[in-house]
Order: C-alpha cells, then sequence, then structure tokens
C-alpha cells in the first residue's frame, strides 16, 4: 500500500520509510526479546539485570511503607498516604536507567529487565482474588465492549497513520498497541507483518509515554465524573495500553475496579491473536504480493494466543474452589499470601518498564508517528467511556 499524505516523502527515516523485504532479519517472537539491546546476553548479565530490579523493588515497598510513615504531622502526608506502589517503582526504574546509561551498563543488562514475563506472571496471580462468578458474568460485556473498542480505534488509528504517509507496518504495530494493549500487541502484529526492530522499539517507546500519565488521569477523571467501581474499571480496562498500567490504575482506583479493569484488559488481551492473524493475511495476500505464500493457519493462531489469559482463568477457577473448600480465616489469609506475591511481580514490571523506557525512538521518528498515536489514544479515551457507560452501568462487583 503506498503512502499517502502531504509532506509523507520529506521525511523518510527509519521508522517511516518503506524498505524492501529482502534480506531483513527475522523479527523476534515475544515482547522481551524484542526490546533486548543484545543479541546474545551472558548468563551473568542476565543475572545482573534481575538483581537490579529486584534491588529496586525492594527499594519500592520500602518507600511505600516508610514514607507514610516519615510524612506524619507534616504537609505532606496526605499526598504521602494517597501515592501507591507503581508511582515509586517507575520513579525507581527511570532514575535506574539513567545512572545505567550513564555507567554505560544498561545495554548489557538489559536482557535481565523481564518486564513480559512479570506482568504475565502477575496477572496469572490476580486471577486468584477474583471469584469466577464475576468473571464469568462480566465476560459478555467485556467481550463486547473489546470486539467494539478495538474495531472503532484500530480502524481510525489505520486510517490516520495512511492520511499522514505512515508506513503500513508502523501503522500496524501503532493501531495494534492503541486499539487492544500496548507493547504485547505491538509485539505480535510485528510479527505477522514483519516489522522492523526499530518499529518495534519506537512503538513500545509511544505506549510507555501515553501509559505512564493515564496510570494516575483516568482515577483521577473517574471520581470526578462520579463513575460506579465496574465502569471505572471497564473504563481503565479498555483504554490503557499496557497490562502493568492497567493494574497500577486500578490498583489506585480500588480493589473492585482492579478486577473488572483486569477481566476487560484480559478479554483484549484475548483478541491479540485474532488481530495478528488478520494482520498476517492482510500483509501476505494485499501488501507483501509474495506468490505462493501459504493462508494462516490454526498452529499459527494458537503460537500467537496470549496463553497467559489461559493461566489467569485457571487461577480463577482454583481461587474460587478453594475458598468454597476452606474455611474463612485460613482461606483469607491464603489469598493474601497470593495477592502479596501479586504486588511482587507488578512492582518488578513497573520498575522493568522505567528501566526500559528509551527516548533515542521518540527523537527519530518524528511528529507524525506520534500525532497518530495522540489522535488514537483521544479517541480510545471518548469512545472508551460511552461503551463502559452502556454496558457496565447496572453491574456490581
Amino acid at each position: 500500500m503506498a503512502e499517502t499524505g502531504a509532506g509523507a516523502a520529506n521525511e523518510p527515516n527509519a521508522l517511516t520509510e518503506n524498505r524492501p523485504a529482502a534480506g531483513r532479519a527475522e523479527v523476534p517472537s515475544s515482547e522481551t526479546e524484542a526490546l533486548q539491546a543484545v543479541p546474545r546476553p551472558t548468563a551473568g548479565a542476565i543475572a545482573a539485570g534481575i538483581v537490579v530490579v529486584i534491588v529496586l523493588g525492594a527499594l519500592t515497598r520500602y518507600f511505600e511503607t516508610h514514607v507514610p510513615r516519615w510524612s506524619v504531622d507534616t504537609p505532606f502526608q496526605r499526598v504521602a498516604k494517597s501515592i501507591e506502589f507503581p508511582v515509586y517503582a517507575i520513579a525507581l526504574g527511570l532514575i535506574g536507567n539513567v545512572v545505567l546509561t550513564k555507567l554505560a551498563l544498561r545495554d548489557r543488562l538489559s536482557a535481565g529487565f523481564r518486564t513480559e514475563f512479570f506482568i504475565k506472571t502477575g496477572v496469572v496471580l490476580l486471577g486468584a482474588s477474583i471469584n469466577l462468578k464475576i468473571l464469568v458474568t462480566a465476560a459478555g460485556p467485556s467481550i463486547l465492549q473489546a470486539l467494539l473498542l478495538i474495531t472503532a480505534v484500530f480502524g481510525f488509528t489505520w486510517w490516520l497513520g495512511g492520511r499522514l504517509g505512515l508506513d503500513d507496518k508502523l501503522r500496524a504495530l501503532l493501531s495494534s498497541a492503541v486499539s487492544i494493549c500496548g507493547v504485547s500487541a505491538a509485539i505480535a502484529a510485528a510479527g505477522a507483518v514483519q516489522a522492523r526492530r526499530e518499529q518495534i522499539a519506537y512503538a513500545a517507546s509511544l505506549v510507555i509515554v501515553f501509559a505512564l500519565p493515564s496510570i494516575f488521569l483516568l482515577p483521577w477523571l473517574a471520581g470526578v465524573l462520579g463513575l460506579s467501581d465496574a465502569v471505572a474499571g471497564a473504563w481503565i480496562g479498555g483504554n490503557i495500553d499496557t497490562t502493568a498500567a492497567v493494574a497500577a490504575s486500578g490498583a489506585i482506583a480500588g480493589e473492585k475496579a482492579l478486577q473488572i479493569a483486569t477481566i476487560v484488559k484480559t478479554t483484549q488481551n484475548a483478541l491479540i491473536g485474532v488481530v495478528a492473524i488478520a494482520l498476517t493475511a492482510y500483509f501476505t495476500l494485499r501488501v507483501e504480493r509474495r506468490p505462493g505464500a501459504a493462508r494462516p493457519s490454526a498452529r499459527q493462531f494458537w503460537e500467537r494466543f496470549p496463553k497467559f489469559v489461559l493461566g489467569f482463568i485457571a487461577a480463577s477457577i482454583i481461587g474460587t474452589l478453594y475458598l468454597q473448600s476452606a474455611d474463612k480465616k485460613s482461606g483469607a489469609a491464603h489469598i493474601a499470601i497470593v495477592n502479596d506475591l501479586r504486588t511482587w511481580f507488578l512492582i518488578f514490571a513497573f520498575v522493568s518498564i522505567g528501566l526500559e523506557f528509551s527516548l533515542r525512538g521518540l527523537r527519530e521518528a518524528g511528529w507524525r508517528p506520534v500525532v497518530v498515536f495522540g489522535s488514537a489514544a483521544i479517541v480510545n479515551l471518548a469512545v472508551g467511556l460511552g461503551l463502559s457507560l452502556l454496558l457496565f452501568h447496572n453491574f456490581t462487583v
């Protein structure tokens, strides 16, 4: 598909100009692989990177516990009590990012910043605290919201990206990221369309830039608008682009909102495979026009399907059955242990997001992809709020 839009030809760069397919390196199949700067990290580098994440995670827990105590009887008492662990984790990750970059260690240790693993493990553990009844009853409106929202936002982003002359592969990454679930969706789309590494890194940076303020903005807006827990959770889950940021924002909005937000986001995650297969078919049959190209198979769909979704559902089933069979006190204590473990993994995920963030791709790409992503985020916000009010206004958690 040819580029369109005034001025598109005047701003070629590594991210927005089309290149021939010949000789292109194979795109990594997972978020972690795609975002690592070192192609073959040593075991020592991976271990050192993980140690950095754990240390910063421990500092996060320390500040979360002690800052409110330190601020008692000071003007900062109210603010300190309202700050949740995601704020400390992301801030410490960004600080660590700067320090490691200055020491020329960040790229060497980046293979240990296992954002994808930490996020997915935390989400699976979250399933243990969600009653299966809530999961089942919320599935219907969540699926409908996901289908309508993804269709509207993906279509708008793809259209606007074409009008502004973006490369089809970058359009696919941005459309998938903003309409489904951020970096994970961009990675799935990258595998489908054979995007370049720099395009993946750029899309991931944009996701983080827009997701960070959303973590705090949406819970605040939900309070200002007087939204119920279910509507607020559905809005957060349908609009924030990464699973980790959804968990962070949901935690700020409250436990009930967090449950609905996670279900809605998980439902969107489940559609990654469908979108990836659709993109595979489109680029194979229409864009690349490779003679004799094989059609997408059921095996390809399974390979792209986010399997942690199944773990989330399994954890919900196990947790629900366990609480029904155990006495109330011991059951609650054991679920509390699981929730604490979940918090640790989410802290590690937020720290890793800060450590992986890079402005390099943002500087190189120019203004057009930023305009596309920002405009799509606004459309996502408005359409998502309308669908959340329509589908979840009578839902109780």
